[in-house]
């Protein structure tokens, strides 16, 4: 895989500068049962990489003091972790939210059939990826047969209330197969609706869109097609100032399956560790919340993704609104 940590630096993007922490992103290991072409974690069946028992508990203990009130949890696959569920419980009984991030096929694995229903119990929040609302483009980008997997988990959760509008909230996530910027959230959204709730009798609540970043397996792709610049250029040219005031950064801290902090997940996967004092790396079990505020966030030319035309963050479009 070609690297592209050395396209990224340096860059005039402007920095953003954090704010109050509302979202602990915890990455719960790089294990995940598809190996998407796409990944900006290069997550697959055969990575080592999963946060222990001993790191959950600092993550609990974290969210004890610190009042932080959303966990989103992510992976590869999250679900994989030994003490995801775990995890959820513990944070719920502290009224923490709880997002999973989850790939939709790992409902359908076996041993984990029962996995939806401990989302609904507890009341997860279920972000759900399907790229397209066509199996070809799904299945190429994914694998084969994921599309039909999707659509089988996603009748799990319908079945369970979820994406009905209340309590129990089902957003699907879409990104660009290719070098290009992700259309209009909202126009998407109402299309994504029309054709799986006819289709397939899917509903959901919202869609979220976000723009690939220029990292990984995708930077390596693009390097390979000889690309990268390109759709450098056209993060660029798309740049909207005004996506700065609602990245995701300032009010979300990453943390790594080992416990270390990033100020977001792209910049996990690129060993940008957060800048706090003197420090190299920060442990979560030495952070306390509020000496991120007014700190400068680590940027490099990817960033240009997250500000690019309608905006990009792990809550979908900003459209220059301060929507996360």
């Amino acid at each position: 895989m070609l690297d592209s940590r050395p396209l990224l630096f340096p860059t005039r993007f402007p920095a953003p500068l954090r704010g109050r922490l509302e979202t602990l992103q915890v990455n719960l290991g790089y294990l995940c049962n598809q190996q998407c072409r796409h990944c900006h974690v290069d997550a697959g069946p055969r990575r080592a990489e999963v946060m222990t028992r001993e790191t959950i508990d600092e993550v609990l203990a974290f969210l004890r003091v610190s009042g932080v009130g959303t966990l989103d949890l992510t992976g590869g696959a999250p679900e994989m972790n030994p003490a995801f569920r775990y995890l959820v419980e513990q944070a719920r009984a502290l009224g923490v939210e709880v997002i999973d991030r989850c790939n939709l096929t790992i409902l359908e694995e076996p041993g984990r059939e029962d996995l939806a229903s401990f989302l609904a119990a507890r009341q997860v929040r279920v972000v759900a990826s399907l790229p397209c609302y066509l199996p070809e483009n799904v299945d190429g980008q994914r694998g084969a047969g994921v599309f039909e997997r999707s659509i089988r988990a996603l009748r799990r959760l319908n079945a369970l209330g979820y994406g009905q509008g209340g309590e129990l909230r089902l957003d699907l996530v879409y990104n660009p197969a290719g070098p290009y910027l992700p259309p209009p959230q909202c126009a998407l959204e109402q299309d994504y609706k029309r054709r799986l709730g006819e289709a397939h009798g899917v509903v959901f609540d919202h869609l979220l869109t976000l723009a690939n970043l220029p990292i990984r397996r995708f930077g390596s792709l693009l390097q390979s097609q000889g690309r990268f610049g390109e759709y450098l250029r056209l993060l660029k040219d798309h740049h909207n100032d005004e996506n700065l005031e609602a990245v995701m950064c300032r009010a979300l801290l990453s943390v790594d399956w080992r416990g270390y902090l990033y100020d977001c997940d792209f910049n996990q996967m690129l060993d940008l560790p957060l800048r706090l004092g003197a420090r190299r790396r920060t442990h979560l079990r030495e952070l306390d919340a509020s000496a991120l505020e007014g700190l400068r966030v680590r940027v490099g030319e990817h960033c240009w993704g997250c500000t690019a035309g309608q905006g990009s963050s792990c809550g979908g479009a900003l459209e220059a609104t301060g929507e996360a």
